[in-house]
């Protein structure tokens, strides 16, 4: 470790033969990139080693021998090198001499796509229930795509020929090679910080496996999963299947297909809405109708043909109810005068009137009672002799049995 200060400080040469001592230290490293470079000179090649998901790159020399058992390599390989990390302390540049290089094949990077794929679906990056519905008329659509690639085109002019009014907001990357990554992530976190910005369409043509590799790194997926605006993925064919499409909220088999999606047809919008026009008219149309059926309806009812016919109806009620008390308190006075009359007859036939008018007579004492046994009156008592037409006083003088 070294001890410097302001007042001591070290010297350029002490530095980087520090660095160097401690690099050196450093063994032989295995190490993967893409190659984005390749010169070749007497008995050596010099490439540059760029990692895809960032803008780094380091170089890497090596007998050409060495390079011999992989060559020639296709242009944007991905390699993995087995090399030891030198530093020059005259120029201050890293360097790494490679012991071995194996380019890494179709297989091998389809396992290991499939491995990421099992580990961001086991987080939850490609279920249905995070996906975000596309609004249905975005104020400004994000496009990021190759430059001057036909992709654009196809997306463009398909959106503005269904929406002629639809605004853009392009972005034009690399959609391949070592730089596609870093330039589409780029593109993708300035067009999510957009308020304006409603959707965004990442796109590109066909293209092989390898091609399409960029769309499939965790980064860049990881990145499109925390995206707060729908994303559409349009990337290759139908039968491409890179894994920004799982993580996209709408995949679209074709850039057509993203215009398609991302902004409605507006002749099929101008019909539905005289389709809905329509059946709105239709259907006020028909809740007038039957209202103006129903008050018909109601003005054929007797009650407001003559509203007198309530008045008029309840009076022949009142009438009947009338009569009929009429009656019936008639025949019960009459039934009551029947049995008056007989009750009458009945009492005359038991009154001592009756007897009296036959011309007998009734004598009482005094206080009313009748006398009945001569011995139980004494003499000189005073009596009263009731007759038929009236009553006359007396005295008893004897009495006789």
């Amino acid at each position: 470790m070294l001890e410097t200060s302001a007042e001591s400080p070290a010297p350029v040469r002490v530095l980087s033969e520090a660095l160097k001592e401690y690099i050196d230290r450093l063994g032989p490293i295995w190490i993967e990139g893409e190659v984005s470079e390749i010169n070749e000179r007497t008995g050596m090649a010099f490439m540059r080693l760029r990692d895809t998901s960032a803008d780094m790159s380091v170089s890497v020399m090596c007998h050409r021998t060495v390079l011999a058992p992989v060559s020639p390599l296709p242009a944007n390989a991905r390699v993995v090198v087995f090399a030891k990390v030198s530093y020059y302390t005259k120029s201050g540049t890293l360097s790494l001499s490679a012991k071995e290089i194996r380019q890494v094949g179709v297989g091998e990077l389809l396992a290991r796509l499939e491995a990421l794929k099992q580990l961001l679906a086991s987080e939850g990056l490609f279920s249905q229930e995070r996906k975000k519905n596309l609004p249905l008329l975005p104020r400004r659509v994000g496009l990021i795509c190759g430059r001057n690639s036909a992709a654009e085109k196809d997306v463009v002019e398909n959106a503005k020929r269904r929406w002629p009014a639809v605004q853009f907001e392009i972005r034009e990357v690399a959609v391949q090679g070592a730089a596609a990554v870093v330039e589409v992530s780029a593109a993708l976190a300035e067009l999510e910080a957009n308020p304006e910005v409603d959707v965004i369409i990442i796109t590109r043509g066909g293209g092989s496996f390898e091609d399409l590799l960029a769309f499939s790194d965790e980064s860049l997926v990881r990145l499109a999963a925390s995206c707060s605006t729908p994303i559409v993925s349009a990337i290759g064919h139908e039968q491409d299947a890179p894994l920004l499409d799982l993580v996209a909220d709408l995949r679209a088999s074709t850039p057509t297909d993203a215009a398609k999606k991302v902004v409605p047809d507006i002749v099929e919008e101008i019909a539905l809405i005289n389709q809905l026009r329509e059946r709105a008219r239709r259907k006020i149309s028909n809740f007038i109708d039957m209202e103006f059926q129903k008050i018909m309806s109601l003005q054929q009812r007797p009650v407001l043909k003559d509203p007198m016919v309530l008045v008029t109806s309840r009076w022949e009620i009142i009438q009947g109810l009338r009569a009929r008390s009429h009656r019936s308190t008639t025949h019960a006075v009459a039934m009551a005068r029947e049995e008056l009359v007989q009750i009458s007859a009945r009492v005359r036939s038991l009154s001592p009137q009756a007897t009296l008018d036959r011309g007998y007579a009734v004598v009482q004492l005094l206080d009313g009672s009748i006398a009945r046994d001569p011995a139980a009156l004494s003499v000189g008592e005073k009596l009263r002799i009731r007759l038929a037409g009236g009553e006359i006083p007396a005295e008893v003088t004897s009495t006789t049995k």
